[in-house]
């Protein structure tokens, strides 16, 4: 499906919230989504992972800054910034070719089990970048759409199906979708769409709290939530969903609750409890929400999670939002990113988990001093390009959207360790150069390690609906181990 077209590149807040509340709402009136009709029967490849973990850096994470380092400068009072490409210093990692940043150290003593691109680049959006670049990543399509696009892990929670039943398939950890900046936009992004509630996230935005997540309520007995369950069914029925919403989605509503009451009676959810974990682990994840949540992460794998993101959280400004402050800002988020994403995979590798665990760390785009979108596209990205100097800290580091370039970190799941893939190159603009990875095609990659074809669509509105956009997601082979059976007929979901 194609986007519809924008009015103009000032594209507004008010028309994206407009169009993407009109196919939530068109997605309630569907039936159930079926397979869509194919010449040829899809063919799912044999996974290579059985969960998928996205550590998510919201609000647009600076790869010179982190995982492609460039030349480096130091603060001076009066340095022009348009020299200055890189405000932290290399450093090595236990890999010989591959340097990454200050500040990453414990990260740089695990990059030998990783595989490293430096080569993802991502469409240039126009205005409303972090709502719409937000919702290109997590669905694969760029909005507006006529159709509620299902997120990634909806996507892997409908066709592969729980690995534990009592534990939700997608789970998504450390974002709020109430009381900040932008949260409807998230809303849009962070839902199952047109596959119903059933296969939609499971949000745990303070992980410290989780295990009251899925504590039953005090005197919860199994004739009292029937009763309740009842009473659910009557209030959906008189309730404006029940004039809008099909069958089918009254029934995944329904379905989502049950899911609910067979957590909060398994034994299973301790897996949420971060009181149960010994203190000195907990102490080497705790940095803060983002540590906590992937220690959470790392329980919930354990206990059969098929899909959780873990999130820095995205709030306008805040993070790695770094319009302002950039270098203190990012020094910051690493104190908080480091040692926990290094933890997690020695934790995962520990417990036999890494090998059948695609662990991604990824963001919306990257950031450079001077530009912002693709260099040169218009008069305004032109005016950006005018240089500043140094007049104080706040002004040293990457403030700058850039989508021209990016780099993603993958970890297990049948990937190569100690890997670099793609190049970009070493002065402005820092596009790249070398063995480009679309959107698309990175989906197409983390799809097929989980055993879904990047073919696979589901019917809507009398069109199919792909997991990739068009179905024209190809995964990048280079980056497995041992390579993969691309048509495994064997296997069905």
């Amino acid at each position: 499906m194609k986007p519809l077209p924008l009015h103009d590149e000032n594209w507004t807040r008010r028309e994206f919230l407009r169009t993407t509340s009109a196919a939530a709402l068109a997605a309630l009136a569907t039936g159930a989504p079926h397979a869509a009709r194919a010449d040829e029967p899809v063919k799912h490849p044999a996974p290579t992972a059985d969960t998928c973990i996205v550590l998510w850096m919201a609000g647009g994470m600076a790869s010179p800054e982190t995982f492609d380092p460039k030349r480096y400068t130091a603060f001076e009072v009066g340095v022009p910034a348009e020299k200055i490409l890189s405000t932290f210093p290399a450093i090595d990692t236990v890999v010989d070719n591959i340097k990454i940043t200050q500040g990453l150290e414990d990260i740089a003593g695990v990059m030998d089990r990783a595989t490293l691109i430096r080569s993802h680049v991502v469409a240039d959006l126009g205005n409303i970048l972090h709502s719409r670049h937000q919702y290109h990543w997590h669905t694969g399509y760029i909005p507006p759409q006529t159709v509620a696009a299902p997120h990634i892990g909806s996507w892997i929670a409908k066709v592969r199906g729980p690995n534990n039943p009592a534990i939700p398939a997608f789970i998504n950890i450390g974002q709020r979708l109430e009381g900040i900046g932008e949260s409807e936009e998230l809303k849009a992004c962070t839902t199952a769409g047109f596959f119903g509630s059933e296969f939609g996230p499971f949000n745990l935005p303070y992980p410290e709290d989780a295990a009251a997540a899925v504590r039953p309520p005090k005197g919860m007995t199994h004739e009292r939530f029937t009763a309740r369950e009842r009473r659910y069914k009557e209030l959906i029925k008189r309730s404006p969903l029940g004039e809008l919403a099909s069958d089918y989605h009254q029934e995944s509503m329904l379905r989502a609750v049950e899911n609910a009451h067979r957590l909060l009676n398994s034994g299973d959810r301790d897996a949420f409890d971060l009181t149960k974990e010994p203190k000195e682990s907990f102490d080497k994840y705790n940095t803060g929400r983002f540590g906590l949540g992937c220690l959470l992460a790392r329980r919930l794998t354990e206990a059969g999670a098929r899909f959780i993101e873990v999130t820095t959280e995205y709030v306008p400004f805040v993070s790695w939002d770094t319009h302002e402050n950039g270098h203190t800002t990012v020094e910051e988020m690493k104190k908080s990113i480091d040692r926990p994403i290094a933890q997690l995979i020695l934790d995962l590798e520990a417990r036999g988990l890494l090998s059948r665990t695609l662990v991604i760390l990824a963001s919306e785009f990257s950031r450079d001093m001077m530009i912002e979108g693709v260099p040169g596209s218009t008069a305004k990205d032109q005016s950006r390009a005018k240089a500043d100097f140094m007049g104080e800290l706040k002004h040293y580091g990457l403030h700058r959207h850039l989508t021209g370039s990016g780099s993603v970190l993958l970890f297990g799941g049948g990937t190569k360790r100690g890997f670099l893939y793609g190049q970009t190159a070493d002065e402005r603009p820092l596009l790249v150069t070398k063995n480009p990875v679309t959107i698309p095609n990175l989906h197409a990659t983390i799809y097929t390690a989980m055993g879904i074809s990047p073919k696979t669509a589901f019917e809507v509105e009398k069109r199919p609906f792909y997991a990739t956009e068009d179905g024209k997601g190809e995964a990048v082979k280079k980056l497995f181990a041992g390579g993969f059976d691309e048509l495994s007929p064997d296997i069905q979901y």
